[in-house]
């Protein structure tokens, strides 16, 4: 299969770009290489010849066209999107302009190149998206999100992507276009953009900097290795239904300070402080305006009708994020210059 991944540079389109290679499959990777992309990220493919680099904007359409023409994919995998709720507080065009009308233009051109192809059955445009389109959850173990939730957004970045979910569920409907869809829960582990919480953390703890958390950290999120979010996105690609949407979750739900002092434990058995746990570094920060109180996934979709489930516990998943920060300081170390990294975002209301 030659699938075209947009946002392939990005943290969890590298780990299906990286994921898809090693099984043989031709990877076309879009991306614009805006601040969060890096390069880096699919290093260790660049020199196959299964794998080709595009820069190219999802807000170009002209140039999606081309890139369509020229590789003819069997499939698209769309990750492409402006993805910090703190920045689309800040700063909500960005937000509307790729996540909507990038979308748009995915869709677009890639209707176009399935129509000229003779709609072929084989082709498939999977839409990635996010838990976040749901809202907020009770603190009720019993109540998850399903795939028919209803849809509440309540940040300007989830409100994109809701809308980005309703227009290829549209161009299904009212064109054909074969499309698959999956919404993930919060992705966590190697090559995590270091503006995000985990890397925060982990980065923040070896300074010897404030660690941060919102609130009074009581906000649970549902927690998913990236490598096993990647492996269920090729499965959902390769065999998912058509028109279909799938949940794919982690079943690893952590309070926001559950979450900060485990790491801090593992960087104790790790690197330990010459006096002292990480944990003492923890400060508590005035909240971010909406913030959702719980996030969770009922998996069972993908588990029943494509026999899925997450293979990393998030214990087992966190040891390994931080053994990854911490033989990797190179690759974070280039990343911290980039624009609003280590800054406070998200507070205007």
């Amino acid at each position: 299969m030659k699938i075209l991944v947009t946002g392939g540079a990005g943290f969890i389109g590298s780990a299906v770009v990286r994921l898809a290679v090693s099984r043989g499959h031709e990877v076309v990777n879009v991306d614009a290489l805006t601040y969060a992309a890096c390069l880096d990220n699919v290093a260790s493919v660049s020199d196959s010849p299964l794998y080709a680099f595009e820069q190219v904007d999802i807000r170009d359409r002209a140039g999606l066209d081309t890139v369509f023409a020229k590789h003819k994919p069997d499939a698209v995998m769309h990750l492409a999107a402006e993805s910090h709720v703190d920045r689309s507080i800040d700063g909500p065009g960005d937000f509307i302009e790729t996540n909507i009308t990038g979308t748009f233009n995915m869709l677009e051109a890639a209707r176009k190149y399935w129509v000229e192809a003779g709609k072929p059955e084989s082709f498939r445009f999977h839409h990635i998206s996010t838990d976040e389109v749901f809202g907020s959850l009770p603190n009720d173990p019993a109540i998850k999100f399903t795939e028919d939730t209803p849809y509440d957004p309540r940040s300007p970045y989830s409100a994109s992507k809701a809308s980005s979910d309703h227009l290829v569920r549209a161009w299904h409907e009212t064109y054909g276009l074969p499309v698959v869809l999956t919404n993930c829960s919060n992705n966590y582990g190697p090559f995590h953009f270091p503006e995000k919480l985990i890397p925060v953390i982990i980065l923040n703890a070896l300074a010897g900097k404030p660690l941060p958390i919102y609130g009074d950290g009581s906000n649970i999120r549902d927690w998913l290795f990236v490598e096993n979010h990647a492996d269920a996105l090729l499965l959902v690609v390769e065999k998912g239904e058509i028109g279909r949407n799938y949940n794919i979750g982690g079943e690893n739900e952590r309070t926001n300070l559950e979450l900060v002092r485990t790491l801090c434990g593992i960087l104790d058995e790790k690197r330990p402080k010459s006096s002292g746990s990480y944990a003492d570094q923890i400060t508590f920060v005035t909240d971010r305006p909406g913030h959702d109180a719980r996030y969770a996934i009922d998996p069972s979709r993908i588990r029943e009708e494509l026999g899925w489930r997450p293979s990393v516990t998030v214990e087992e998943g966190l040891e390994r994020t931080v053994e990854w920060y911490l033989d990797n300081e190179a690759w974070w170390r280039a990343l911290q210059d980039r624009h609003g990294v280590g800054e406070r975002l998200g507070v205007k209301a």
